[in-house]
């Protein structure tokens, strides 16, 4: 794969206070999704190109209202580019881009017991892993990419968060509260 851009947006200046890193945090676990990937995913000698945008319940919510129906904030949201317009060789390759709502990655990164920091990385591979086209709406999808999630995030150094603790239940993006995509 030909080197990945990863272009961050930070939408709320709140994200700099709450996670000082998450600009590095983001590119990591983007890239390091990205090289998880099967051979065939994307398409050789294109460059991949991602946008990530830290930003805050209130634009989430206006998103996820407009593009999903919803009228709540969530986790993440990926909005996966149809790029079948730019076939020029060597042209990038338009992913799509990643939101994330600050107020709702903290709230859930408390309420599971987690790093906001680590939490923050696994909606990041998430958002990713939709942006190429894998989904957990069903369980065969869910069956295929939470595992990927997780060797992709044991990668970074960060534990399985499908794993049940405490007794409580397991937390995928979608069941963590407000079901991102």
């Amino acid at each position: 794969m030909t080197k990945p851009r990863i272009t961050l947006t930070a939408a709320s200046a709140a994200w700099g206070n709450a996670l000082p890193d998450a600009a590095s945090r983001a590119s990591l676990a983007a890239l390091a999704a990205l090289a998880a990937l099967a051979p065939g995913v994307l398409p050789q000698g294109r460059p991949p190109e991602i946008g990530i945008r830290l930003s805050d319940d209130a634009e989430v919510r206006a998103l996820n209202r407009t593009w999903r129906g919803q009228d709540k904030p969530t986790n993440v949201l990926s909005f996966a580019s149809d790029d079948a317009t730019l076939k020029v060789d060597g042209a990038p390759l338009l992913l799509g881009d990643v939101v994330l709502a600050l107020e709702t990655v903290l709230a859930e990164a408390a309420a599971q017991g987690k790093a906001p920091a680590d939490h923050f990385s696994h909606l990041v591979v998430h958002g990713v892993l939709h942006l190429v086209g894998y989904d957990h709406v069903r369980a065969s999808g869910a069956a295929v990419m939470e595992p990927l999630e997780i060797r992709v995030l044991a990668q970074l150094g960060i534990a399985d968060p499908y794993a049940v603790a405490d007794g409580g239940a397991a937390a995928s993006p979608a069941a963590a509260g407000r079901g991102g995509r």
